[in-house]
């Protein structure tokens, strides 16, 4: 296992925190989004469990490279055999860990960009904001729900570098067994994409109402949810 993997490790679990990290608080009042069913609502709550993989990750990947790199012999073998379990793992910097390291940059980018764009009325939960405005500069100028674009990205990132072969994951840790990561990214995957394509239908809807002709203009510009040409 190289530094390289180590170092990226860690940047991309710092990229996936702040990402994941609500700018502002939920307000008492002005949430909507609430009669969909609870699976649909628990964003906030898969936000800290993605902090929680990313970090339980890197530092699993950390103490794995220090066993392999420090000649210590430990004194709880047990503790050790917890690190890794097979005896001749191959943890290793793939192209696959990069472009998923690059792919969760580049969420972490454009979700932070987002929070500095809506400011206040940026929530983790649906909410109306007091003083709320619609927002259509930066990303908000070429597809609708760039922050659900990020979030994507960072799904796609963590899977690509975590659930890929090479990885703590899948050479040491829970996902060994062959077939498991694609069944746990297939899962990951399709529960993020179908709690996006519920929120912006509802932010959709909640814009219309409030700003009627200016929503229509602009949804009549900005055609595209998450990627323009695609969806």
């Amino acid at each position: 296992m190289s530094a390289a993997r180590v170092v990226l490790v860690v940047i991309q679990a710092l990229c996936n925190h702040f990402a994941c990290t609500p700018p502002n608080p939920t307000p008492s009042k002005g949430r909507y989004h609430t009669n969909e069913m609870y699976i649909l609502q628990i964003a906030p709550l898969i936000f800290k469990c993605h902090q929680f993989i990313a970090w339980g990750c890197a530092v699993f990947e950390v103490l794995f490279y220090l066993r392999t790199t420090v000649p210590i012999s430990s004194p709880a073998p047990f503790a050790t055999s917890i690190v890794c379990l097979p005896a001749q793992p191959n943890v290793r910097l793939t192209p696959f860990f990069v472009i998923g390291v690059l792919a969760v940059l580049l969420g972490a980018y454009i979700r932070l960009d987002c929070f500095r764009a809506l400011g206040q009325m940026f929530t983790f939960d649906l909410t109306v904001h007091p003083d709320h405005k619609l927002v259509t500069s930066r990303f908000y100028a070429y597809v609708r729900h760039p922050a659900y674009t990020g979030s994507l990205l960072l799904v796609f990132g963590l899977a690509f570098s975590h659930l890929t072969r090479g990885s703590w994951m899948t050479e040491c840790g829970p996902l060994r067994p062959t077939g498991s990561a694609i069944v746990v990214w297939a899962a990951w995957w399709l529960w993020t994409f179908c709690v996006g394509i519920s929120r912006a239908d509802a932010e959709d809807r909640q814009m219309r109402k409030l700003f009627t002709d200016e929503w229509e203009l602009y949804a009549a510009d900005v055609q595209w949810w998450f990627f323009p040409g695609l969806i």
